[in-house]
């Protein structure tokens, strides 16, 4: 165990209403984690940090970030108030039904499809990854950045995405640029 962690632990049995933060719990010790931890309030921000998944059962009420870390794989049964951040990480799939309340940013991360039932209420950007289809089933609730992938190098206006895709869903606007 670390200090911060002893530290957080000393706190706790001294002030018993303060409880051990689950990024606290997480990272220094997983097995302590009960059900009740996996009902994050608010928001969680987990950059950098080197975790390889997220434990079964996690519900964040506001926004989750795992930008710049090695994770590879989200529990089926994850919830996201909020935003989802998997910038820059490994991650090469999602979860079927997927379903992000605000935005999902996947730039720069190896993903090339996504899963069936894909909802996100805000934006979604998949900039500078290869993506190579879209779910026909696909709602955004913003925009849809397909910046720098294979598909914005062979479609390079939003009516051909929308032909080639008749079932998505976008409010917003489909971005296609190339560098």
């Amino acid at each position: 165990m670390t200090t911060i962690y002893n530290l957080f632990k000393f706190i706790e049995d001294k002030k018993p209403q303060y409880k051990l933060p689950f990024k606290v719990k997480f990272i220094y010790d997983p097995n302590s984690l009960t059900k009740e931890d996996l009902d994050v309030k608010g928001n969680l921000n987990l950059n950098n940090i080197p975790i390889q998944s997220l434990p079964d059962g996690l519900k964040v009420e506001g926004s989750l970030s795992l930008a710049d870390t090695p994770i590879q794989s989200l529990p089926n049964d994850l919830k996201v108030g909020r935003s989802l951040w998997l910038t820059n990480t490994p991650i090469q799939s999602l979860p079927n039904n997927l379903k992000v309340g605000d935005y999902l940013g996947l730039k720069n991360t190896p993903i090339q499809s996504l899963p069936n039932g894909l909802e996100v209420k805000g934006s979604l950007w998949l900039i500078n990854t290869p993506i190579q289809s879209l779910p026909n089933d696909l709602k955004v609730g913003g925009n849809l950045n397909l910046s720098n992938t294979p598909l914005s190098k062979k479609y390079t206006t939003e009516e051909e995405i929308k032909a080639k895709y008749p079932g998505i869903k976008v409010k917003g606007k489909i971005y296609l640029f190339n560098d």
